[in-house]
């Protein structure tokens, strides 16, 4: 598939946001060519005016220059919020690089979410910022399925630039998401990473919008075995497979001398090496299970 790719003007690339990992949210491009088939960010189609499909379309930024850099200064700044900051597009039109450029000594505090290595063509200037952090997301060791799923690098060159990162002293976030159930196996890939990352964040996959019907329609084709339990939990609402998934990530932390923490007890200090941190229970998942028909 063509991307289809324009320019465009936007009056400021930083905006405020209310994700709670952050004060700020920076994204240098509309749009995203990975094209994650499980992409919760394709809401965003609505508001570009594309009528290609998400995935098929970018829009490169350009904004006026901050005037005062300084102004964000203790603010944290998430590059990635909608769109990954080093798409393979970056290399060519190096808007992520720009914006670092501009930011610089400013004193911010920036973190970088990404399934690209493209991110070391940056690691100096990543080091000039203050508590820099660099996630990858990893949601598969497996290659077959990863090229199911989108379009990224695979994950072995995702795994070599988290560790050139850590190893250069930039703390580092492994973020397995989404956990697709009897597919993901959480536990190999933390085995895999607890040594060349900082923080390890979980997220269950949310079925919902217009990538719901792929998703059910793909495990139907290549996971029929799961069907019954994709149903238990994105039909009726059954939380059983998550709950029990964290008691067995709790107790597998505390074998290994990882720490814990559920997204409920984010007080605690979570940024010492190695930590866990379950993000499992958004409010999608709190909601009541729907009743089947048998129960009501």
């Amino acid at each position: 598939m063509d991307t289809v790719i324009r320019e465009i003007k936007t009056k400021n690339v930083i905006t405020k946001t209310d994700v709670p990992v952050c004060d700020c949210a920076v994204n240098p491009y509309v749009g995203c060519t990975h094209a994650c088939k499980y992409c919760y960010a394709c809401f965003m189609k609505r508001f570009t005016n594309h009528a290609e499909p998400w995935g098929g379309f970018l829009d490169v930024k350009y904004w006026e220059p901050i005037k005062n850099p300084g102004k964000y200064k203790g603010k944290e700044l998430f590059f990635g919020t909608v769109t990954d900051p080093y798409l393979p597009q970056e290399e060519t039109y190096g808007r992520t690089r720009a914006l670092l450029n501009e930011l610089k000594g400013s004193g911010v505090k920036i973190s970088v979410q990404t399934k690209s290595d493209l991110v070391l063509r940056d690691i100096d200037l990543i080091k000039s910022f203050p508590d820099a952090r660099v996630g990858f997301s990893v949601n598969t060791l497996d290659e077959s399925f990863r090229a199911d799923m989108d379009n990224a690098v695979s994950i072995e060159r995702r795994l070599a630039a988290m560790k050139k990162l850590h190893g250069e002293g930039v703390r580092t976030t492994c973020f397995i998401s989404p956990i697709f159930p009897g597919i993901t196996d959480v536990f190999a890939i933390i085995d895999r990473v607890k040594d060349q990352c900082n923080l390890i964040w979980l997220e269950n996959l949310n079925l919902r919008g217009s990538y719901k019907p792929v998703i059910t329609a793909y495990i139907k084709e290549k996971y029929p075995s799961l069907v019954p339990l994709y149903e238990e939990i994105y039909t009726y609402g059954g939380r059983e497979y998550w709950t029990e998934l964290d008691a067995k990530l709790s107790d597998y932390c505390k074998e290994n001398g990882l720490l814990y923490v559920r997204d409920d007890d984010l007080e605690r200090p979570f940024d010492s090496p190695p930590a866990v941190v379950n993000f499992f229970y958004h409010e999608e998942v709190k909601k009541s299970a729907k009743k089947r028909p048998t129960d009501v």
